[in-house]
């Protein structure tokens, strides 16, 4: 009876160890004596050791940080550049079965990517067209870590550090450019005024009494200032000068 009673909580406690409960975002990966047997979906399961034998595999996206790489760009610029990665598994079999550790494996795999990718780039391209090296970068590890039973959904260059010659180069340079532009702007305001004060003079030169008009108005202005010296241009003088010239021959 003793004996009994002792195989069935032996029996109990052993069914205990045999519960595994995996959570949603889990699989298990079922071997028996050291095959492969299939995959368990969340929830109960018993797996019954020492002839079974469960991985666990994580379906959730993996954010994994490129540690920073010194490149040389194709313009021959030395640069470090840090970026991070984003993948998830889309096959357990695979992941436990092909590889032997997936998060070091496309760890290294991305930082040869990313320097031979962005070594192809010149420093102009790669500060201009970020997201779409992002995107090479992205394939060529997803290439690489398909047969892995992974998925790479995105690569993003988060940090690129320059060397201090560099950016003192880039900083006259923008500063140059902003002075070009200054200028350009000017020159297109004497432009623009010149042609008003052309199309003034082209009014002025059919109709001459609008610069006696314009003088007196100039004369009206200057007044209002209380200034106690006018100055009188030399064709106002002339114009008065005829203006009594007209009058005297009215008199005689």
């Amino acid at each position: 009876m003793n004996i009994a009673i002792t195989l069935a909580l032996i029996i109990i406690l052993y069914l205990f160890t045999t519960i595994r409960i995996l959570k949603q975002y889990e699989r298990g990966v079922i071997f028996i004596l050291g095959k492969f047997d299939g995959v368990r979906t969340a929830g109960f399961n018993l797996v019954f050791w020492p002839f079974q034998q469960m991985v666990r595999v994580s379906l959730r996206t993996v954010t994994m940080q490129i540690p920073s790489q010194k490149i040389i760009t194709k313009d021959n610029v030395s640069i470090d550049i840090a970026a991070v990665a984003y993948y998830l598994i889309v096959d357990p079999e695979k992941a436990v079965i092909s590889i032997e550790n997936v998060y070091e494996a496309i760890n290294q795999i991305s930082q040869t990517t990313v320097r031979n990718v962005v070594g192809r780039f010149s420093l102009d391209q790669l500060l201009a067209d970020t997201a779409s090296i992002n995107e090479q970068i992205k394939n060529v590890i997803d290439a690489h870590t398909e047969p892995w039973g992974t998925k790479v959904t995105a690569v993003e260059i988060k940090d690129i550090t320059l060397p201090d010659n560099m950016q003192r180069a880039m900083a006259k340079e923008a500063e140059a450019e902003r002075e070009r532009r200054a200028k350009i702007v000017a020159a297109e305001g004497e432009f623009q005024a010149a042609v008003k004060l052309g199309e003034a003079a082209d009014i002025i030169s059919a109709h001459p009494v609008a610069l006696q008009l314009r003088t007196l108005q100039t004369m009206a202005e200057i007044s209002v200032e209380k200034n106690s010296t006018i100055i009188f241009p030399a064709q106002f003088m002339t114009t008065v000068k005829e203006a009594l010239s007209v009058i005297t021959k009215d008199q005689a």
